[in-house]
């Protein structure tokens, strides 16, 4: 089950779909955990998705002054919370690593504590340059294609940093020749910071000829003005002409799926044009079950979307 993915990977296909939750909080007991990942099985084990991704999360408070809209709580481990939950759940499991919480030796026992399978993992680093690290995304890279073989691992990409630094093409090739055989991009609700960076990691890659590899569209589902604060905390770049018809909408939820959907199918097809291999990412930011519903909702329309314009 786990090569297919490599395969994919390494072939450079587009169309790769995943599906991104967080594990739950750490605060649980063991018997409600148990619950949540029975529930989270159900859900998911008719995907047709290639990869689940698991978020490593950290707190991030250094990183703006703003108050978090939600609190933050520490979470299960995503490796511990994939082996003694999820076990039952037939697809690669994609860990995301915030490399920056742990040290060399922490992070190069987990590197060998299963390296004779195939393995996937996203590292992420500093949320800041204020926030203090045990080690950086360099010594990850490395750690990681010396101790591990059967790890394939790759990084995040932030199409809006694009637009402020103009680099994030750059900082992606850099992360390519460490060793990143793919990236998740954060989720993407401003397709002109999107499509600009695609078309400078294009003409970067052809110019310099180097093959690009996988890049997953991340796109999320928006279904209340709290979860839009949220998501504006985060990070993420929301336009204020969509803000403003998500707000102004009967049913923000179902006007969040449909923007979704059309802004990834605008991506994917500048993608194909140009020979990119895109895929997608989909997750809810929200423990809402009508938002998480509408995600995997979302989730089986794209790879609808994408199954149509592959064959064509």
């Amino acid at each position: 089950m786990d090569s297919l993915l490599r395969e994919k990977i390494l072939r450079r296909e587009p169309g790769i779909t995943t599906y991104g939750m967080t594990p739950p909080k750490e605060s649980n007991t063991a018997e409600k955990i148990a619950e949540i990942a029975q529930k989270q099985v159900e859900r998911l084990e008719g995907l047709q998705i290639d990869g689940l991704i698991l978020y490593d999360v950290q707190e991030e408070s250094d990183r703006i002054e703003q108050d978090r809209p939600f609190p933050y709580l520490r979470t299960v481990d995503p490796t511990t919370y994939s082996n003694e939950y999820l076990n039952q759940l037939a697809v690669p499991k994609i860990i995301y690593r915030c490399v920056g919480n742990y040290s060399a030796n922490q992070f190069s026992e987990w590197l060998q504590a299963e390296s004779d399978q195939d393995r996937f993992s996203v590292y992420v680093g500093a949320s800041s340059s204020k926030q203090a690290t045990s080690m950086r995304l360099p010594e990850a890279y490395e750690l990681s294609q010396r101790m591990d073989p059967n790890l394939t691992f790759g990084g995040v990409v932030i199409p809006e940093r694009h637009t402020m630094k103009n680099d994030e093409h750059l900082r992606v090739i850099q992360k390519m020749n460490s060793g990143c055989q793919f990236f998740i991009s954060q989720a993407t609700y401003n397709i002109e910071a999107t499509k600009n960076f695609l078309s400078d990691y294009y003409y970067s890659c052809r110019d310099q000829e180097i093959d690009m590899v996988p890049i997953l569209i991340n796109v999320a589902p928006c279904g209340s003005p709290k979860t839009l604060e949220f998501m504006k905390w985060l990070g993420i770049s929301i336009p204020k002409w969509l803000e403003n018809d998500l707000k102004h909408s009967n049913d923000i939820l179902d006007k969040s799926v449909t923007l979704s959907h059309r802004m990834f199918e605008e991506i994917f097809d500048f993608g194909l044009e140009k020979g990119i291999p895109l895929g997608c990412s989909v997750e809810s930011v929200s423990t809402r079950k009508v938002e998480i519903d509408a995600s995997v909702a979302l989730l089986n329309e794209i790879r609808a979307t994408i199954a149509k314009k592959l064959v064509k």
